[in-house]
């Protein structure tokens, strides 16, 4: 297992990013979505950095909803802004099958072979990430339904 990234959810990109800034972090990619309507930035220690448009040893990953289409921006209240703690596995249909056999629930099971989401005892949102390429989908992830919110 590798620790990846902590995702916030943010309202204002300049004075989050100038805050990063100021605390010593770096930007060190950024991906933005027209579909999905969303700007990520991922920042990094200096020391942590693998050089631009890669991925770091560990990031912060904030997430910019962009507003909807009459202006209106999301709030977020009572730790809605906290996203996701994420990590790179071996083999997500591995983990997420000793997860489930050790009575956790998947929230968002691996259909695509790519990603889970689980939560800790305190509700906190797990990301798993398959490492290198998805693998192919397969029972009984790729029929399971989504339980709950991840």
């Amino acid at each position: 297992m590798h620790y990846l990234h902590t995702m916030i959810r943010i309202t204002d990109p300049e004075a989050t990013l100038r805050f990063f800034e100021l605390l010593g972090l770096e930007e060190v990619r950024r991906i933005e979505s027209e579909k999905g309507r969303f700007t990520l930035i991922f920042l990094a220690a200096p020391g942590d950095s693998n050089g631009p448009g890669k991925r770091a040893n560990a990031e912060v990953e904030l997430t910019y909803n962009w507003p909807d289409e009459g202006g209106a921006a999301e709030e977020y209240g009572g730790g809605r802004n906290f996203g996701h703690l994420a990590y790179r596995v071996d083999n997500i249909y591995e983990t997420c099958r000793r997860l489930m056999d050790g009575g956790v629930t998947i929230n968002r099971p691996p259909r695509d072979g790519h990603m889970a989401f689980v939560r800790t005892p305190d509700n906190i949102s797990i990301e798993l990430l398959q490492a290198d390429e998805p693998l192919a989908p397969a029972e009984p992830w790729a029929s399971m339904p989504n339980i709950g919110s991840w």
